[in-house]
């Protein structure tokens, strides 16, 4: 994800499903507010963070991936090299 001329679908099939994602780049996938993000996933409607730290804060990309897959309205399927 370092090129800002790459499409969304390039970046989908660039990240690793075993990485993972601090809170920016989750946030460049999935554009909602921080804000929103946090509600999300108190309430359980975003995938819950991997404590790495008393301040860090990751999510696995495997489950970002699958969040991604299973909104409607993307406009594309994503086709990772694992799914196939």
């Amino acid at each position: 994800m370092r090129s800002q001329n790459i499409s969304r679908e390039q970046q989908f099939q660039q990240i690793d499903p075993q990485s993972l994602l601090r809170l920016p780049q989750v946030l460049k996938l999935i554009p909602v507010a921080p804000s929103s993000w946090w509600l999300g996933v108190r309430s359980g409607r975003y995938p819950k963070p991997v404590k790495l730290g008393p301040r860090t804060t990751a999510w696995r990309a495997s489950d970002i991936l699958e969040l991604i897959d299973s909104l409607p309205n993307v406009g594309f399927t994503l086709q990772r090299e694992d799914a196939r």
